[in-house]
């Protein structure tokens, strides 16, 4: 079989995607446990600046940025090409993590803040470079292969967290130096395998120059007046509902989840490993749906997008349903023995973190899938608006999950899932019905 340069690359973005991620991804499950870890020992909190860390502002900060930076990062991909964006915003994530080997809060402001415009690059440079590398044909089989190796960041870095957190109501200090020693490590080595990414043979597909914005005449600032000019077409305003809800979930199953499920004082002294296992779970739910929709995209993708989006949505609803029978209400900021409707159940945490993985990787890769093929001429662009305004929702999750209370974030993510999954729907069936009087082929 001949050597394809465009599946070589595919492999390599998940794997060096898959070492960073394992490192940023499992600290922000983790942040504000060990934030709070810290705060409580008494030599650590000495010797460090933590008293005004918290964890979940920290995170917001990084998407606040990140939101913002969205408009600019398809300018910045344009002028220097995918490969060395990913590079250089990887080398952030890097320093982002060594923040946590001696912890103060005004360096995890700065590097959160840093790291946010770091996100914006990375992400649209990844949309961009999956696009150059694929065709129609291969562009749902590319993005569930990427999204299921991507998300195996998961499986590995809560498996580092469920061996080292066991039996530690706080996490000791030696348990986070070891941790994220580690984690620093790991995310180094997705740095250099960017490195070994080559140049994507022209296609189709091809929106901006591989290595530099030549291949654009109106040059970088041209990618600006097309973001504008796609956000307020009507296809995109209903997608962006959306990706909204994306950046709400998100929210939850990266940073609130885990910290619920360490929280509930019903669990004992293991609740801190089972965020591990929680960790873990979620990342399994996001392999197999990645993998399912990646190997049967070919099958899949004649049945339309929509039955994949809704059942992302059953099971996003079931998952929050059971997180609301089975967690006290104050758990995501404290911990809680306060009553629940039933009593909490670990096995029931475990099954919400599968399913909270599964329901992820049904809307964002058939949300790559879409956009991947409507908007292919411009998909530095549509990829940077998916994650502004993901990463909009995302930072206001972050903000208000420090004071509300459980239920009333559910309540938040079940309507703008109902609202956002609709949405989704028109846009696909218009594409099924009239794909050549799309509002896209009009700007």
């Amino acid at each position: 079989m001949a050597f394809d340069v465009r599946v070589y690359n595919i492999v390599i973005l998940g794997f060096a995607f898959m070492a960073v991620f394992t490192a940023f991804q499992t600290t922000g499950i983790i942040e504000q446990t060990v934030i709070n870890s810290i705060k409580n020992d008494s030599q650590a909190h000495n010797e460090t600046d933590t008293k005004s860390a918290n964890g979940y502002y920290s995170l917001c900060i990084v998407y606040s940025v990140f939101a913002a930076a969205n408009w600019i990062a398809p300018s910045i991909v344009t002028a220097i090409g995918p490969r060395l964006a990913m590079f250089l915003s990887a080398i952030v994530y890097t320093g982002f993590i060594a923040v946590f080997l001696k912890l103060k809060a005004w360096a995890l402001y700065m590097m959160s803040a840093i790291l946010g415009l770091a996100a914006a690059v990375i992400w649209t440079a990844q949309g961009n470079y999956l696009t150059l590398n694929s065709d129609k044909e291969t562009m749902p089989r590319n993005s569930g292969l990427f999204w299921a190796m991507f998300q195996c960041s998961y499986l590995f870095g809560n498996l580092l967290i469920y061996f080292e957190f066991q039996g530690q109501e706080y996490i000791k200090a030696d348990v986070r130096t070891t941790v994220y020693t580690i984690l620093t490590v790991v995310c180094g080595v997705g740095v250099l395998l960017f490195l070994l990414l080559k140049k994507p043979p022209d296609t189709e597909m091809h929106s901006v120059n591989e290595d530099s914005g030549e291949g654009d005449p109106e040059g970088p600032l041209h990618s600006i007046k097309r973001a504008f000019q796609l956000f307020k077409m009507k296809e995109m305003v209903l997608l962006e509902i959306c990706f909204f809800y994306t950046g709400l979930e998100l929210t939850f199953f990266s940073g609130v989840f885990g910290t619920c499920v360490g929280n509930v004082v019903h669990f004992g002294n293991n609740a801190e490993s089972y965020i591990g296992i929680c960790g873990i779970l979620i990342g399994a739910g996001e392999v197999v749906g990645g993998a399912s929709f990646g190997i049967f995209g070919s099958k899949t993708i004649k049945f339309g997008r929509d039955p994949i989006i809704l059942l992302g949505y059953i099971v996003h609803m079931a998952a929050f349903y059971l997180c609301f029978l089975n967690f006290p209400g104050n758990s995501p900021v404290e911990k809680s023995d306060a009553a629940t409707y039933i009593t909490p159940v670990a096995g029931i945490a475990f099954a919400c973190a599968f399913l909270l993985g599964f329901g992820d990787s049904c809307f964002n890769t058939q949300i790559y899938s879409i956009l991947g093929s409507l908007f292919a001429r411009d998909s530095a662009a549509v990829f940077a608006l998916y994650k502004f305004t993901q990463s909009t929702a995302a930072a206001a999750a972050f903000f208000y999950s420090s004071e509300l209370l459980l239920e009333w974030q559910l309540l938040i993510m079940v309507v703008f899932g109902t609202i956002g999954t609709l949405s989704f729907f028109i846009v696909e069936w218009g594409i099924k019905a009239s794909p050549s009087h799309l509002g896209y082929n009009k700007i």
